[in-house]
């Protein structure tokens, strides 16, 4: 019965309800007599079942997954790897014939996530496209987390070993990031799983664990690693803990792959050495050492500019994934602050955009009559829709028109909550009645009421994007957008947000 519950495991991670009973419609009395009576062999009973029903599920399974899964081509004929190599976001890969199978046949890809903050942030989203792009293809993503790994942290990357989090900070930053990978990778077509290494972690000793994983690594092979090798170099060294990361990792592909099916596992630059240690052990665990590849690995580039350093940082810090963190209005207006040198790029990479309209983009860049900007709008409304839906598409565009010199557009508590921060503010109580001369001066807009009163006169002021004449206007209480905020503007570009307390 271990058996069959393993099976049924497989099934139901695999194929939904529906599949299920679309698929079984017409086969369910031929297996139930494969199964209960062994298929006409001449036995009867469980004896000789396992070996029919196993023949039998296979052709099942294969069955279902030609009804349901997407085509593994692209319209033009392009394998998923083809598609990613004309994109820029395939780096290294462990063997070539992952091209000839991701063209073939359909493959569970995975990419982890460690929980070291509440969101996910631009950096990460480079896994979260590369999985996208995998399910788009007919292949089914599978999103990691790290609630046990985050627990030891990666040593790839840092100078010095990170804090050390609290159990109930791990559990909310997992939380946190398992919403936005379900938010993101449901979007797409296809079937996506999101998993837990804690899941297979938590129960294991340490006894099991050196017994059954680490007599497999080989001490030397793990310090020749870039990642070890810098921090062993370095004045803070390696801790033992980071030290052990890369088995862990490796011990999730051969986890994933054993009781999932997982064939690929993906990530960054960064991670091609515990990549190739995690099929190096999977090789060795699940097929004996035996040295036909069944397991795969690919890197992506790091989401780098043109001078080399990181995209996806602020001045104010990295730019999060998630709304409550940082709206869609300050996510969209760092992507549209792209160079030209890096739009192009950036395009291929962030966007599911088709192949000829970027080219069609970049020739457009080089004609006299090309707008600028307008390839920075393309790639910050393309990455603003995908992570943040079209609702927080259009939140960021309000907001960015709203603040436009000379913007005449109508404003909400929402298009001003989501540009807060991108204009100076102020808090004033008990605005209704008071004249806008002394509002302006007591916000530090104007020097004097003499001042206020000229641009007045001038036609330079305006309330809430609406054009003031009256020198003596006095606040009024629908001036208050929902009670919350007033936007004040004295000439075109210099703008205060008033908050009424």
């Amino acid at each position: 019965f271990g058996w069959f519950k393993k099976k049924e495991r497989e099934f139901w991670n695999n194929f939904g309800t529906i599949t299920l009973f679309r698929v079984l419609m017409n086969t369910r009395v031929r297996l139930f007599n494969a199964v209960v009576r062994g298929s006409g062999s001449g036995r009867t009973g469980f004896r000789c079942a396992p070996c029919e029903f196993s023949r039998r599920w296979s052709k099942l399974t294969r069955a279902a997954a030609s009804e349901t899964a997407p085509p593994l081509l692209s319209p033009s004929g392009k394998s998923v790897i083809e598609t990613l190599r004309e994109r820029g976001l395939v780096q290294d890969i462990t063997s070539p014939e992952l091209e000839r199978l991701s063209a073939t046949q359909p493959l569970k890809v995975y990419c982890g996530f460690d929980p070291t903050a509440e969101s996910l942030h631009l950096g990460n989203l480079l896994g979260i496209i590369v999985l996208s792009w995998f399910q788009r293809h007919g292949h089914t993503p599978v999103a990691l987390l790290g609630g046990a790994t985050g627990r030891v942290g990666d040593p790839s990357g840092k100078s010095a070993e990170r804090p050390v989090m609290s159990e109930e900070t791990i559990e909310t930053n997992t939380r946190g990031i398992e919403a936005t990978l379900r938010r993101l990778l449901s979007s797409s077509e296809g079937r996506m799983m999101v998993v837990n290494n804690l899941d297979w972690f938590g129960g294991m000793g340490l006894l099991s664990f050196l017994r059954d994983v680490g007599k497999y690594a080989r001490v030397g092979t793990m310090i020749s690693k870039d990642s070890v090798k810098k921090r062993m170099e370095s004045e803070s060294g390696i801790s033992y803990t980071e030290f052990t990361y890369q088995l862990l990792q490796g011990y999730d592909f051969v986890h994933l792959s054993r009781e999932m099916g997982v064939n690929v596992q993906v990530g960054g630059s960064d991670q091609w050495g515990n990549i190739v240690a995690g099929t190096e052990l999977a090789r060795k665990m699940t097929s004996g050492g035996d040295d036909e590849a069944s397991t795969f690995g690919m890197t992506f580039p790091l989401l780098l500019k043109a001078d080399g350093t990181k995209f996806g940082k602020s001045e104010s810090g990295a730019l999060w994934l998630t709304a409550s963190m940082l709206s869609p209005y300050k996510f969209y207006q760092h992507l549209l602050a792209t160079t030209d040198a890096d739009v192009l790029k950036f395009i291929k990479m962030l966007t599911f955009l088709p192949m000829e309209e970027v080219e069609r983009i970049q020739r457009d860049m080089g004609e006299a009559s090309y707008v600028p900007n307008t390839a920075q709008k393309i790639l910050a409304a393309e990455v603003t829709r995908f992570v943040h839906g079209e609702d927080g598409l259009q939140q960021a565009l309000s907001a960015t028109e709203a603040l436009a010199p000379g913007s005449q557009t109508k404003l909400s508590a929402a298009t001003l909550e989501a540009a807060a921060g991108d204009c100076p503010t102020a808090s004033v109580t008990d605005i209704v009645g008071m004249l806008l001369t002394d509002v302006m001066v007591e916000v530090g807009m104007q020097p004097t009421k003499a001042a206020v009163r000229r641009m007045i006169k001038g036609g330079g002021v305006r309330v809430n994007n609406e054009k003031v004449d009256d020198e003596l206007y006095e606040m009024k209480a629908e001036d208050v957008i929902d009670g919350k905020f007033v936007l004040l503007a004295a000439g075109k570009k210099n703008k205060m947000l008033v908050e009424v307390v």
